[in-house]
């Protein structure tokens, strides 16, 4: 009984060799962001005319996922609703937000607040908020992320925006993206997530 187990074993491991093999490993590489125009969309290669004049290919996966923004206004900011921003830290280290988005739910990090690379001083806090309070610069948001809390305000003209979902139609030449991309050792870019122009509308991020 002993050896017909033992070449049970070995087979059980045979057949379960191939099904680990099928199993892609976690994609690496460092986070990019990209931001520029639609050169060209030729199946799952994206050509993208960058705003420093360089052009990026960057090879789109099968399940991309495509999103536009839609205006908002300053009173569709509710306590508990979750925010990304991008602000500018102004000597004195407050934040002034120069975008808000109004996302349907938190992320599953709970939110953080982080450098950005819009320009310099630039911060991203996604965050829930707590309170909103009127002060002579504009809206005072204070909001808490996972680990932390922080404030920022927002001005008359800051655009408040939501992401809504689209396809690859919005890829055509021309239009406006922020590509969250990862660069791989071999200088080659992958992405998963863009941000496209409908409407007039253009990523502010």
């Amino acid at each position: 009984m002993r050896p017909l187990s033992l070449v049970i074993v070995a087979l059980t491991g045979l057949i379960a060799l191939p099904a680990m093999a099928q199993t892609p490993p976690a994609p690496q590489g460092t986070p990019t962001r990209i931001r520029g125009t639609v050169g060209k969309l030729d199946g799952n290669t994206l050509t993208v005319k960058t705003k420093d004049g360089q052009s990026a290919t960057i090879a789109l996966a099968d399940n991309l996922v495509v999103q536009y923004l839609v205006k908002k206004t300053l009173a569709d900011i509710k306590t508990g609703d979750f925010l990304a921003s991008t602000g500018i830290k102004d000597k004195d280290g407050k934040i002034h937000a120069i975008e808000v988005r109004i996302f349907p739910k938190a992320t599953p990090d709970g939110g953080r607040q982080f450098a950005w690379d819009l320009s310099p001083d630039s911060v991203m806090t996604n965050a829930t908020v707590g309170t909103v309070t009127k002060t002579p610069d504009g809206e005072l948001v204070h909001v808490t992320f996972n680990g932390g809390e922080s404030e920022y305000t927002i001005g008359p003209d800051v655009p408040i925006l939501a992401p809504a979902d689209g396809d690859r139609s919005l890829l055509v030449p021309g239009a406006a993206v922020f590509v969250i991309a990862l660069k791989h050792d071999d200088g080659s870019l992958t992405s998963g997530r863009i941000y496209a122009e409908k409407d007039g509308i253009k990523p502010p991020m």
